[in-house]
Parts: C-alpha cells; sequence; structure tokens
C-alpha cells in the first residue's frame, strides 16, 4: 500500500509540473518551432532505444530529473528486457543506451547486457561511478563492461570535490574518482583499447552550461594532472525543468528566470538533432515515450504505447510530444543525452 500511494502522489507530481510548465509565461514551444517549419516534429528514425531499467539508485542527487533514490522499487521485469529484446530484433535497432536509477541495481542488468551484446548491439550504460564502489557485488562491473564491450558513461559534475559534493552528496567525488581509476586500470578511456569511457557535466545551479570543448579541455587536464585520470569526451547536458530540478526553480524563486534564459537562448538549428527525432524511450514498465525527460512526466507517445506491441513503420510515422521542457534541449549549443548537438 506504502509504495502504492508513492507511486500515486509521484504521478500527481508529475501531473502538476506538467501544469506549471504549461502555464503561459511564455510563447509555447510548439509555436516557436512551427515558425521554423518544425511543426509537426517528426522522427528521423529509430536509431537508438533508451532504456530504464529502473528508479532505484544508491543516490539523490539534487539535479536528477528520474527523482531516483534508494527508496525507489520501479525495476523493470526480464519480461519486459525481452520485449524490449524483440523489438531491437525487429526495428534493426544497432544502439542501446541503458538507464535508470543506477541501472546496474536491477537484478536482471547483467543478463540483458550479455543478451544485447550476442547480438552485436553497441551497449551504452549511464554509470554514476559510486555503485561501483557501493557493495563487493558491484566491484566486478568495470571488467563486466570491458567483456561486453560496453560504452561508460558517467556523471561528475565538477573535477572539484566540493561541487560534485555539493550537487550528488557528501563523498562522492573521492568514490567517483576510485571508480573512474579502477575503470582506467582495465583500459576504459585509454587509446587504443576501443573502450570508451564519456564524463557527463551537469550545472549546479539556473545557469546554461558553459561551451563543451573548453570544459572537456580543463576536465583533462585537472582529472590526468592531479588524479592520473583519462577518459574520451565530455558531455555538456542542459539541466531540465522537471523532477527536483524543477522543484529546486520553484522553491528558490528561480523558476521563471531560468526558463527566460532558455527561451531567449532558443537555437532553432537544434531542433534538427534533438533526441528525440532518432531515439525511442521507454519506461521501466514499458511503456513509450518520445523521449526521457517526456517519460518523467508520463507523456506517452502519441502512436504505440507499450515496448511489447512495437511496430517501426507507425513509431517512425509518429508526431513527437511536446512542452515548455522542451526549450531546454534547444538553448545555446543544444543538448542532448550525448552532449551540444548544434
Amino acid at each position: 500500500m506504502a509504495t502504492l500511494n508513492r507511486q500515486h502522489n509521484r504521478l500527481a507530481a508529475s501531473a502538476a509540473q506538467i501544469e506549471v510548465l504549461e502555464e503561459p509565461l511564455f510563447t509555447s514551444f510548439a509555436e516557436k518551432i512551427a515558425a521554423y517549419g518544425f511543426l509537426p516534429l517528426k522522427p528521423t528514425g529509430i536509431d537508438i532505444l533508451q532504456v530504464n531499467v529502473g528508479k532505484m539508485c544508491n543516490q539523490t542527487c539534487r539535479h536528477c530529473h528520474v527523482d531516483a533514490g534508494p527508496d525507489r522499487q520501479e525495476i523493470m521485469t526480464r519480461e519486459t528486457m525481452q520485449w524490449c529484446i524483440d523489438a531491437i530484433d525487429k526495428g534493426n535497432i544497432k544502439v542501446v543506451d541503458l538507464t535508470g536509477g543506477a541501472p546496474e541495481m536491477n537484478p536482471h542488468f547483467r543478463w540483458f547486457v550479455a543478451s544485447l551484446a550476442k547480438r552485436g548491439v553497441h551497449i551504452m550504460v549511464r554509470s554514476n561511478l559510486t555503485i561501483i564502489l557501493a557493495n563487493p557485488k558491484y566491484n566486478d562491473l568495470p571488467e563486466f563492461f570491458k567483456r561486453h564491450k560496453v560504452e561508460v558513461i558517467s556523471s561528475l559534475p565538477h573535477f572539484s570535490k566540493l561541487r560534485t559534493d555539493a550537487q550528488r552528496g557528501d563523498g562522492v567525488f573521492a568514490k567517483s574518482i576510485e571508480a573512474l581509476k579502477m575503470l582506467n586500470a582495465v583500459g576504459y578511456g585509454l587509446e587504443g583499447t576501443g573502450l570508451r569511457l564519456n564524463l557527463v557535466f551537469n550545472p549546479a545551479g539556473a545557469l546554461l552550461p558553459p561551451a563543451q570543448a573548453s570544459l572537456e579541455r580543463d576536465y583533462k587536464e585537472r582529472l590526468g594532472r592531479q588524479y592520473g585520470i583519462s577518459f574520451n569526451n565530455l558531455f555538456a547536458i542542459t539541466n531540465m525543468p522537471i523532477s527536483r530540478f524543477l522543484d529546486f526553480l520553484l522553491s528558490s524563486g528561480n523558476y521563471e528566470g531560468y526558463m527566460q534564459e532558455l527561451v531567449n537562448n532558443f537555437n532553432y538549428r537544434a531542433v534538427e538533432s534533438v533526441m528525440c527525432r532518432n531515439m525511442l524511450s521507454v519506461g521501466w514498465e514499458g511503456s513509450l515515450y518520445d523521449c526521457d525527460f517526456n517519460q518523467m512526466l508520463e507523456m506517452k507517445t502519441h502512436a504505440v504505447q507499450h515496448i511489447k506491441n512495437f511496430n517501426k513503420q507507425v513509431l517512425v510515422n509518429r508526431e513527437i510530444k511536446l512542452g515548455q521542457h522542451c526549450y531546454g534541449c534547444t538553448a545555446g549549443a543544444g543538448s542532448s543525452c550525448g552532449g551540444e548537438i548544434a
């Protein structure tokens, strides 16, 4: 009963957040892109299947748009994972992006990764790093990732302890550095190994991220010099005005100012490459969404709404659902799960 009540409260929170976002403070995102000929916004294909395998996490980060944490009980079942595999086979999808929560905490995670690897699918895992040290049963994750040629994408809010711990919790920076060293030790992030290790930067406050290229140089210089750490690329991702970050914006009085910043920095060129155009998002229970952010707002696709009913032709021809939060993907250099896009 307590779990059902928490789920009900979170669904109510999603509805309340949509209501806040749709208040007519600014030109609607749909109207904005219509002026540039992008309405209706349609997919260019389904190149990537992004799968949220559960919202359970060993951390509770301030900027988390998933509202993940140790208390979350939503976990994808093996049956739903099999439906995802069936869709990947039917749709000839070559890239799978596994996310959470901490995806590694799903009890079927390793089975899922191994099953995908057998198909020659390129697998990306969004790891929070600290999970590797959270429990001895996770200590071998670097070797497991290497064995299946998984691309590891890890959040590290800053190259300083103070800023990282402020955003993600005390002790997170030190554990993240140790986990990065463990990944480097098996070859991740090193030239010539083919084992990709990418880091993710999110601003600590109601700000747009700085230029990705210069930020990457700073990260590589500081992490290399101080800790001997190597990685491939840094992705700078804009904080989306949903979930915990929207709560922060409202409670701190920064909501209107942040939204105005996103609107003022709208970049029509970014619309061409927003992730919803070539990615399909799968929720932990199998529901389908145009993107990970729509998923957190419970905005299911207009077309097929569950992965077990996957129909590539119908989904490729769908109209993408839009909201004011979409300004977050098109501000400045644009933002996706792979960083800048324009």
